[in-house]
């Protein structure tokens, strides 16, 4: 099932409330000094802004590695987004799956906290460029 215009810009708006609301939430728990946790919720933030910016532009992605890709495609090697915000959101990608899932590791404050600027910074070029397009 395909979204009409009005459907698209409204999903849209709600993934980048949610990007700004989970980037939030990221600072919170970075604040609290929970690595792992505030990891995962930089991660989501740029996802979810991601997401947003491929919707707006009629792509779909139905997995995370759908959404790199994707992403990857349209944006990085049209050199629209720059290869360093792409290698930042791998970088949150491959911290969020750490701090999730391997057993081994930790995540500490020096893995975490130099990463909060950049992906505020990525999350408002995303952002900028999604409200460009459902406003043209």
């Amino acid at each position: 099932m395909s979204l009409n215009y009005e459907e698209r810009n409204a999903v849209v708006q709600l993934r980048l409330e949610k990007s700004l609301q989970t980037l939030h939430e990221a600072k919170g728990t970075a604040g609290l000094q929970y690595w792992a946790s505030a990891a995962n919720r930089l991660y989501y933030a740029a996802y979810y802004s991601v997401s947003a910016l491929l919707i707006a532009n009629g792509d779909a992605a139905q997995t995370h590695s759908g959404v790199k890709g994707v992403f990857g495609l349209k944006f990085i090697k049209t050199g629209i987004v720059s290869l360093e915000m792409n290698d930042l959101y791998q970088k949150l990608f491959s911290l969020r799956m750490t701090g999730d899932y391997d057993d081994t590791y930790n995540l500490r404050e020096d893995d975490v906290l130099p990463l909060i600027e950049p992906t505020e910074m990525l999350i408002n070029t995303i952002n900028t460029l999604t409200e460009q397009k459902i406003n043209s």
